[in-house]
């Protein structure tokens, strides 16, 4: 495990993830705290505090919390189509599925924010306005380290974005960089990101990502930040975790929590997270999309998560989204008497052939 990521686990058989020694916070959290600070940095109000060695920042935290304070871990998010290590955790070149087909005129411009490990230039979309506004601003790299070789989740971000169009050929991507090309990121990551969507909030906000945090309970930063984009309508992948533990932001209330379904898109994906607090499921095994030009890969792969069924998702509310307001086309997509339910993975979202 990298020396920046580290395994804690107050409550046997409940392991996180965080960046060992960093405190999320508020300001007053900050002041509270400041006994125990080594270093602080603040963007857009959250403070990532470095804690003198030896504070143990679970402990912390929830003393924090107990004072009334806005705190967590810095927890380590990753994308989605991790499984133990197995076939699902890479993908596999593919044919070219359909093309997005071109919009239909009329109906709103569907803004869908993509927080991921960035975007390609891929022919689907290279010559689209949007991508053009953009396409400097969140560049994929997919060899980060120069050994020849895709890093492990190079390409996530394309492959989620080509998902999302099939759906919603008329949506207006803006990607946004809160992965590496392994697929890692972190809570500090994801807020100074949200922060940024506060300014101009899109329609939909696509979550391919996430992780357990250290006790099972909602990071309250996160919750507020996602809470204060109150006409966006949120997705977020239930995680490929085949349990029913919470993984967060996806369990967030407000937040529509996607899980996997098979090929056939009749059953579970075995690697699919699943639960009460699942929202909804799509396909997640196995399906073709957009992907990177390099090596075998001549700009379309397969690949498994529940990552690509929460694109899935996104994509079927943004289209619904440009006749009617985002939290309006979730309760569309979701209505139950529209489409069949699954147990425990919520309603069936028909992914596009």
């Amino acid at each position: 495990m990298d020396a920046d990521i580290k395994r804690v686990e107050p409550v046997t058989g409940a392991p996180a993830l965080i960046r060992p020694g960093q405190l999320l916070t508020d300001a007053s959290g900050a002041a509270a705290a400041a006994r125990w600070t080594a270093a602080a940095a603040e963007a857009g109000g959250v403070f990532r505090i470095r804690l003198s060695p030896g504070v143990d920042v679970c402990d912390l935290v929830t003393a924090l919390r107990d004072r009334g304070h806005a705190a967590s871990p810095n927890h380590v998010l990753a994308g989605q189509p991790l499984f133990f290590g197995g076939p699902a955790s890479r993908p596999f070149p593919a044919d070219p599925p359909p093309a997005p087909e071109a919009g239909e005129p009329g109906g709103e411009t569907v803004t869908v924010a993509v927080a991921d490990t960035g975007l390609s230039a891929h022919p689907w979309w290279r010559e689209r306005p949007w991508f053009e506004e953009q396409r400097h601003e969140a560049a994929e790299t997919p060899d980060s380290d120069g050994d020849g070789l895709l890093d492990a989740q190079a390409g996530h971000g394309t492959f989620v974005t080509g998902l999302i169009l099939r759906a919603a050929p008329a949506a207006w991507i803006r990607p946004l960089r809160v992965l590496d090309g392994s697929g890692v990121g972190d809570e500090a990551g994801l807020l100074r990101v949200l922060g940024r969507l506060g300014n101009d909030p899109p329609g939909v906000l696509n979550l391919s990502l996430g992780g357990h945090t250290f006790d099972d309970r909602p990071s309250p930063l996160v919750e507020a930040a996602l809470a204060g984009l109150t006409g966006t309508a949120v997705v977020a992948c239930a995680g490929n975790t085949a349990s029913a533990r919470p993984f967060w932001p996806a369990a967030l209330p407000g937040v529509v929590a996607v899980g996997a379904l098979d090929a056939a898109e009749e059953s579970r994906a075995p690697f699919s997270a699943y639960g009460p607090w699942v929202d909804a499921c799509a396909r997640g095994e196995w399906p073709a999309s957009a992907f990177l030009h390099h090596g075998a890969f001549q700009g379309y792969a397969r690949w498994s998560g529940t990552s690509f069924a929460a694109a899935a998702v996104s994509g079927a509310i943004a289209a619904a989204a440009r006749s009617l307001p985002p939290k309006e086309a979730v309760a569309r997509v979701l209505d139950p008497l529209r489409t069949r339910q699954i147990p425990d993975l919520g309603v069936v979202v028909p992914t596009p052939r």
